[in-house]
């Protein structure tokens, strides 16, 4: 695979400023124009604009059964940066910009693959992973276009290792009530609601904790926790927001049951966000292992960051999280990616084309 080739598709894919948040993105945005404009003309694509910055652009050529996923939008630039952020610079082995790593580099990646062979290949490419949203995926999946696939290859950074599992995502926000008053009254004990926050706290680490215990190891952290206003009053209110992280084959579902039937009926409940691990709840990894071995992929049994490769499993799919450069240059300043793993990427897709899986 040309390296020249592959930067020629990266340059227009930083350029198009596709920062999540905020969350700017329609299907007018030129990346999905860059990459209708280049795909070959055997291609059949489909655009569909969600809203609110979520579009997918589906492009299929032939009958195949796996498909690469691919997200465009990027984490906001920032500052301190010694390159332009939206602009591709190359030097010293590396294409440096925002999302060349997470994930603009692996898309030029697949555009070059594309134009390489005449296989059967499907690509989705879509706008709002780093938003925490997953609307694209999730309409995907629910839509008729989605049966036609078996196996699917979510293109994150991985050293172009297979990664067969990964943690699931729970981000979960709680309403605390409590009876105001004054902090003289011994009810304060029981009715103020940052005491009724602090024993659910309690009771969600022990439970955690257990868990562990138990070799189902779940990373659980309160991020924030905020309420009442004076130390010599019964706080009314107070607000939680909590992660978990589960382990491959958890259940979001069941610890968020869990743990709420620890509020003692006090707090309301939201999720923002609820991502599976992968592999889901009631699925394992062996299909994905034998895939990796079969392509002759390099394998990395896991990793604790979380993907829409899990979102795949859940629907029923297999998957594996496949791409050039490493987590660690992901959402940095001075972003970066080896140009050798851009070469490795392109051969390691052509080969799964080619080999029709």
């Amino acid at each position: 695979m040309k390296l020249e080739r592959i930067l020629d598709h990266l340059s227009p894919l930083v350029a198009a400023d596709s920062q999540n948040p905020p969350r700017e993105i329609t299907a007018a945005s030129p990346m999905f124009e860059y990459v209708r404009s280049v795909l070959p003309a055997e291609f059949a694509t489909e655009l569909v604009d969600h809203g609110d910055g979520h579009v997918t652009l589906l492009a299929v050529r032939g009958r195949p059964d796996l498909l690469f996923n691919c997200h465009l939008d990027t984490v906001p630039a920032g500052e301190g940066w010694s390159v332009p952020p939206l602009q591709l610079s190359v030097r010293d082995g590396r294409a440096w910009g925002r999302g060349v790593c997470d994930i603009k580099g692996a898309a030029a990646a697949l555009l070059t693959v594309a134009e390489a062979t005449e296989a059967p290949m499907a690509l989705l490419f879509t706008s709002d992973e780093e938003g925490a949203g997953g609307c694209c995926v999730r309409e995907f999946l629910a839509s008729e276009a989605a049966g036609k696939f078996r196996f699917a290859v979510v293109c994150e950074p991985t050293g172009n290792r297979a990664v067969l599992s990964h943690r699931g995502f729970l981000s979960v926000k709680g309403w605390f009530s409590g009876t105001a008053g004054h902090s003289s009254e011994p009810r304060a004990l029981e009715d103020s609601a940052v005491h009724a926050a602090g024993r659910w706290i309690a009771a969600a680490h022990a439970h955690c904790e257990a868990q562990a215990g138990a070799g189902n190891l779940t990373c659980f952290n309160v991020g924030r926790i905020e309420g009442g206003i004076k130390s010599n009053v019964i706080a009314d209110r107070c607000f939680v927001h909590y992660s978990a992280r589960l382990a491959p084959g958890g259940d979001n579902q069941a610890l968020f049951d869990a743990l709420a039937g620890l509020d003692g009926g006090r707090a309301e409940w939201q999720v923002p966000f609820s991502g599976p691990p992968l592999p889901a709840a009631g699925r394992d990894a062996g299909a994905a292992e034998e895939f990796a071995e079969r392509m002759g992929l390099a394998i990395t049994d896991k990793v604790d960051f979380w993907t829409e490769a899990s979102l795949f499993s859940a629907a029923g799919l297999d998957a594996v999280v496949l791409g050039p450069g490493h987590i660690e240059q992901a959402h940095t300043t001075d972003e970066w990616v080896a140009l050798d793993q851009l070469e490795a990427a392109a051969e390691n897709y052509l080969r799964i084309v080619e080999a029709g899986a």
